[in-house]
């Protein structure tokens, strides 16, 4: 198939960036338009944009002539949105109603009840919300967002689990990496030798999310699970993922043997239809009793899978685990191309 023509709206932050890097070789989709803000707009990627990752700077695009985030001026069938929430209001809808479809990153529109909350593994099956969104908004196009980099870890974790014995309850602390507040994030004389037990609106996000994310789809409509979580949130000294301590109450009381088997056999849709985004190993276990452990683990398969470790009795609530997920792979950019995989894959877009 000839692939399809994508516009990257906010291209010069980090999540576009990251975009950028994963799209330039991909065999699903072209980058047809880079956007930017109205005071890059008109130069060159290279000019508006201090390129801040590994590999070829600007993804060999560097001489692209940035637009405007303005649906007429990118001639695409997808866009995927790096933009914070606030620009996000109001230009991703603007690009939905034009007939594209946005796989945003931004929280603006997350908790809508008939837009899809997705992360692949997890909850293929609320793409079915896409109808009653194009029936109520009048879009032609559609907008699908990714959750929060935390909950993404959680629920990948999480899902299989669910799947095979039913969560009841769950207690979660995050020890979270500083790529996560962005460019240039925390201040240094903040964070070196030091942890931050606050992040902004990111427990409540957790809390939340979790249970949309696990709930199903009814009458056109999102409904969530009514599982109880509670996150604590940390930023510490640590560049790319998040850890996460987790304890959670299951259904029947499984064994951790019977945990760590139900994680290990656990093949979801995009590994069986092998999306080009998907790790071969959605969620990978650890039999080390120090993994899994971020400088050794999160990079792996591109930052794609999640890492489960120290599955053991939880005095509380039955069962506890050590979880590692990449924040900006896995919780941004790669997933949110993964997300557009699926979509067109399942012809819910772009058929």
């Amino acid at each position: 198939m000839s692939r399809i023509p994508v516009a990257v709206l906010g291209a010069t932050g980090v999540v576009g960036q990251r975009f950028v890097r994963r799209l330039a070789d991909h065999p699903m989709f072209e980058i047809a338009a880079l956007t930017a803000s109205d005071r890059s707009a008109g130069k060159t990627y290279r000019e508006a944009c201090e390129w801040r990752l590994d590999g070829e700077p600007y993804g060999g695009l560097g001489d692209r002539v940035l637009l405007p985030s303005e649906p007429e001026k990118a001639a695409c069938a997808v866009a995927f949105s790096a933009l914070d929430s606030g620009p996000a209001k109001d230009i991703e809808p603007a690009f939905a109603a034009a007939g594209v479809h946005v796989f945003s990153n931004a929280a603006t529109y997350r908790m809508d009840l008939d837009v899809p909350l997705l992360v692949p593994e997890v909850n293929p099956g609320h793409l079915a919300l896409l109808p009653t969104q194009r029936q109520r908004r009048g879009w032609k196009g559609s907008i699908l967002t990714n959750p929060n980099c935390t909950t993404t870890v959680l629920v990948m974790a999480l899902a299989p689990l669910h799947e095979a014995f039913g969560v009841e309850t769950v207690l979660m602390t995050s020890m979270q990496a500083v790529s996560g507040a962005g460019y240039p994030g925390v201040a240094s004389l903040d964070i070196m030798g030091n942890v931050l037990p606050h992040i902004r609106n990111e427990e409540e996000k957790v809390e939340v999310e979790t249970g949309r994310l696990l709930g199903q789809v009814e009458n056109g409509l999102a409904v969530s699970d009514p599982m109880t979580v509670s996150a604590l949130c940390w930023r510490v000294p640590v560049l790319e993922g998040h850890s996460e301590s987790v304890s959670v109450k299951l259904k029947g009381d499984p064994t951790p043997d019977q945990v760590r088997e139900v994680l290990a056999a656990w093949k979801p849709l995009p590994q069986q239809l092998g999306l080009p985004s998907a790790p071969a190993v959605a969620v990978r276990v650890h039999t080390a009793e120090n993994r899994p452990q971020v400088r050794r683990d999160v990079e792996m398969d591109g930052g794609m899978s999640v890492h489960v470790g120290r599955v053991r009795p939880c005095p509380v609530l039955g069962i506890k685990f050590a979880l590692l997920g990449h924040n900006t792979e896995r919780g941004a950019a790669g997933g949110s191309i993964l997300n557009a995989e699926l979509a067109v894959a399942r012809k819910a877009i772009c058929s």
